[in-house]
């Protein structure tokens, strides 16, 4: 075999794990909102990577981040600290309800330093049983043992032999369902400020309000996993500040390092303390060159005009898709928050979410998709006005052809 044999799709199946099952568009580059692939077609970009790539592609910025550490300093291990993670830490610190910081590389891993943490936090501070966990039905936390079973999909956790144990999962917003579950020992409570792979379901109100007060009755951690929503996804910083709602621990992933893999667990100092030297750790965790480029992307993000402009992206957001919605009624409902936007098909179109994701991207467009039956559209939070029109002339495209079909 040559050793330099051709890049195509072909050579996933030759030589990866088929746990994906990629497009057979293969990008090579991208500016903003635009990507290109490998014969220069041109796609419009409402995935965002999974709603990591909050500047787009190849954002000045973070390249010139990425250029100045990277002759500096890549990596020490954590037998050392290093400037970038402590301006990171100090910026989150400072622009958050949290006193303490701990970085890890993506958003399993960030879950799972909480959930660690809540459970030792609870051991230490109450009693050896204090270590139920209660998550919610259709949510999703990553895929580590200990996190895709606190995610409420068991399509992803079966298959694997034993489980942890004392995880319950009731209904996302039933607040009676989780009143009838909490306990005295129930550790933490973990949830989604939005739902996103379930659906893109935003939280009543009343439900995220008696949340916070069903895990103060019971003395019980509540975890925000912003994983999705955080880094000005739905037009805040992080999204429980939208809410009126504080968790005592926090996550973060996907869009805090602008597309370069880092995570952070943010929570107080009483509960931090729990991790006492030697309890809980990470190789990469707090990497130079990530930090590097979270901080320059966390100095954009955290601007009033970005945040600002997330909403008013979002208001075309829903206006362009009910303005589809009139001229073919596929959608149910539309709903989200910021630039999460979910787009539920109608029941004569069920399953077929996936149909006019593969459809738009044959329209020169990328979107997802949040199970069988919803749109998901998670953009770079500074898409163009022009690239937002181009993407929705391409999605309309897209729908008429598997409408047409």
């Amino acid at each position: 075999m040559s050793s330099h044999p051709e890049v195509s799709r072909a050579l996933f199946d030759q030589v990866m794990v088929p746990n994906y099952a990629p497009s057979d568009v293969i990008p090579v580059s991208g500016k903003g909102a635009r990507v290109w692939d490998q014969q220069g077609r041109d796609f419009i970009d409402f995935a965002g990577g999974i709603a990591v790539n909050c500047l787009g592609h190849s954002h000045p910025a973070l390249v010139e981040a990425l250029k100045t550490q990277g002759e500096k300093l890549w990596h020490v291990s954590n037998i050392w600290t290093n400037e970038p993670a402590l301006r990171l830490a100090q910026k989150l610190v400072d622009a958050t309800f949290a006193e303490k910081v701990f970085f890890a590389n993506s958003g399993a891993e960030a879950n799972e330093a909480a959930l660690k943490l809540a459970r030792r936090y609870a051991i230490d501070t109450y009693h050896q049983d204090k270590v139920d966990i209660i998550a919610f039905n259709q949510g999703f936390h990553g895929r580590t043992f200990f996190t895709v079973t606190a995610g409420g999909q068991k399509a992803y956790s079966d298959g694997f032999g034993p489980k942890p144990g004392a995880i319950h999962h009731v209904d996302y917003n039933d607040l009676d369902a989780l009143a009838a579950t909490i306990n005295d020992n129930t550790c933490a409570v973990m949830i989604e400020p939005l739902q996103g792979e379930g659906g893109v379901i935003p939280p009543s109100h009343e439900f995220i309000k008696g949340v916070r007060e069903l895990c103060d009755k019971h003395n019980a951690l509540l975890i925000f996993d912003e994983v999705q929503t955080g880094v000005g996804r739905t037009g805040e910083l992080f999204a429980y500040m939208g809410l009126g709602v504080e968790p005592d621990i926090l996550t973060s992933a996907k869009a805090l390092g602008g597309g370069f893999p880092i995570a952070a667990m943010l929570t107080s100092t009483a509960i931090a303390e729990h991790f006492k030297v030697g309890t809980h750790g990470s190789t990469y965790g707090g990497n130079p060159l990530a930090c590097a480029v979270a901080e320059a992307a966390f100095d954009i993000v955290n601007t009033a005009s970005v945040l600002d402009g997330v909403k008013q992206k979002s208001q075309i957001f829903q206006q362009k898709l009910e303005q589809l919605n009139q001229e073919f009624g596929i959608f149910k409902d539309i709903r989200g928050a910021g630039l999460l936007v979910g787009a539920e098909l109608i029941d004569e179109m069920q399953g077929k979410a996936r149909d006019i994701l593969v459809a738009s991207s044959d329209a020169g467009l990328m979107v997802l998709v949040a199970g069988a039956n919803v749109l998901r559209f998670a953009p770079s939070l500074v898409i163009t006005d022009e690239e937002i029109e181009t993407g929705f002339e391409r999605l309309s495209q897209a729908i008429a052809k598997v409408v047409n079909s």
